[in-house]
This record gives C-alpha cells, structure tokens and sequence, in this order.
C-alpha cells in the first residue's frame, strides 16, 4: 500500500496550476507544523503543568487556558516563519496581530484551540484555520483589509486532537483527510476527495440552551425526535463542545449541526471569521450546506474580526429541511 504525506499531496496539488509561486503550499505546511507541536503537548498535558487556566479572558470575556495560549504562540511562530503570511487574527488577541514581514501576501484567522472547555476531560479539541489573498491596496496593512467574506477564502481547514490527530483542508479543489502517524512524524493522506452524505440521522446542538431558542428551531429538533421508520427518525443526538469536532463527525456521517441566535446570545455565539466560514468551506466543499437561517454564511460581509452568526451546517437534506420550519 503506498502512503501519501501532507507534503506530497501539497506539492502534488500546486504541480496542477503551472506558474504556482508554492506560497500556499508553504502555508500550509507551517500551519501542520504547529498541529504536530500542539498534537505533542496535548498528548502529555496532564504532566506537563500545561491544564488549567492562565488567569486571563480572551476579547470574548472567555477564561483562557494554558493551552490555549501554547497553541496560539505555535501557531503564530509557525506563521512568521516564511515571511508569507502579514496578518493573523486570533480569537485569542483582541486585535490584528501584524507580522514581522508585512508585504506579505496572505491573512490567516484562526481559532487555536476549539473547544476550550473539553481540555482538562481529555475530550476532542481542535484547531481551525482560514486562509485569505491580502487584497491590493497602495495603503499600509490595515484592519479592514481582512474583512472579507468567506467566499474570498482560498484555504481552510481544521485539525482535531482526539483519539488521533486529524488534519482536513481545502483549497477548493475538495476535502482531504490526513491522520498524523506520531511513530514518523507525519500526517498521512486518510481520504481523499471526502463527500458528506446527502442526509443523516444526527442532529448535534446544545439542547441545554433549548428555553432560549426560538419557537422554529423548537418545532424543528421536536421533529428530529419524533418516530417515523420512513424518515429512519428519531435522529440521534451527538453534542462533544466542540465545533470542529462535531462538524468532522457531521461531515463524515451526515446530519447537521446547529449553533443558533437565542434570546440569551442574539446574534449566536460561534465566530464568523474564524469558526464558521472556514468550516462552511469544508461542508460546501464536501457537497454540504451552511446557512445563518436566512443566507449563506460564506456570503456575510463581515463588519468586524470577531463577528458572531448563528449557524446551521450540514447534510444538503436536513439543513433544507430545517429552513422548511424557518419559513413556515
């Protein structure tokens, strides 16, 4: 059986498109790695003082871990590395982290570590990631220059530490799955071309929230537990806290996810930038659909880095099913 590596694949991929600078590819290859450093300490956290919390809040009011910070450091190390990359935003730092090398071509946000709450259980955590073209401009680096809809990405993805260290992207052309053999060092092609199915009989959402909802989204998961053998209902419901995570097992075995506005967080609580768009890339890459309840998501303008949506991603059946209940 031969093996496929991260780096074969990437190269493979930039030999298609003659005249490829391979900055993307770069880029890539530092962002896994950071996963591989991070996937190291996550692995050995309990023994290396690195659990618990730092004794900060992140700009979302958040407590911070130790963890989060030791990824969000590898990450933008890893970043500054080749001179490619002139901004990173963080939903660690407040505002935009300006790279040594500001000419450089490429803005990346990203959420460090996904799913904070999940660490000192030894649950799945992750990291996501997206990608952006700095637009040109004869101005100096500014903010509004990462202001972009996700359309405009031009690569994202996610890597998971759970029972293995799982690494998906895309650049457009597909959703591809690596799983990191610790024994070598690298992240292995485990997939190619991955498809969501069509429809799936899981639904994942934090139903301890369910008294804030609105009355549609109630109707909507009431549906979900109702019996109907022609359906295959009740759906199962599967919540791990963490978006990546959930997503991952959305995308392989189908169903939706589903973050909501609510009374208690009117405009959701999931980040556009840095959580929904990218993973919306991954979804529509896979054949899958992502909306805020009334539009696209890679389609909102954004207005500021750390802009909050509601959204429901998944299966192209169960989410057009849900929007059924959205316009009843």
């Amino acid at each position: 059986m031969k093996l496929t590596t991260l780096e074969e694949h990437i190269i493979h991929a930039q030999n298609k498109f003659p005249g490829a600078t391979g900055d993307l590819s770069q880029l890539l290859r530092d962002i896994a790695l950071a996963a591989k450093i991070i996937s190291r300490e996550v692995n050995k956290a309990g023994i290396t003082n690195i659990l618990g919390l730092d004794g900060a809040s992140n700009v979302h009011g958040e407590s911070v871990k130790k963890l989060d910070l030791f990824a969000n450091e590898q990450l933008q190390s890893a970043l500054g590395r080749s001179n490619i990359t002139c901004m990173v935003i963080s939903e660690e730092n407040e505002g935009v982290v300006r790279l040594s090398d500001e000419s450089g071509k490429y803005i990346v946000y990203m959420d460090p570590l996904d799913g904070s709450s999940n660490i000192d259980i030894s649950a799945t955590i992750g990291s996501i990631f997206s990608i952006y073209i700095r637009p040109e401009s004869k101005e100096p680096l500014r903010e509004v220059d990462a202001l972009q809809p996700g359309t405009k990405q031009v690569a994202a993805g996610y890597v998971l530490y759970g029972s293995s260290t799982v690494m998906a992207y895309t650049t457009g052309m597909g959703v591809q799955l690596f799983t990191l053999d610790p024994s070598i060092g690298e992240f292995i092609l485990s997939e190619e071309d991955v498809r969501i199915p069509e429809t799936g009989n899981i639904y994942s959402t934090d139903e301890g929230s369910y008294i804030y909802w609105d009355e549609a989204l109630k109707k909507y998961v009431k549906y979900c537990q109702a019996f109907d053998t022609e359906t295959n209902r009740p759906y199962k419901a599967r919540y791990i806290g963490c978006m990546a995570a959930d997503v991952h097992r959305t995308l392989l075995e189908g169903g939706i996810f589903m973050y909501p506005d609510s009374s208690k967080y009117p405009n959701g609580k999931l980040r556009l930038m840095y959580e929904c768009n990218p993973l919306s890339y991954i979804i529509e890459q896979a054949g899958g659909v992502s909306t805020n309840g009334s539009s696209r998501i890679m389609e909102i303008q954004p207005k500021e880095i750390h802009e909050c949506t509601p959204i429901y991603i998944g299966s192209k059946k169960n989410v057009e099913k849900l929007e059924e209940f959205f316009l009843a």
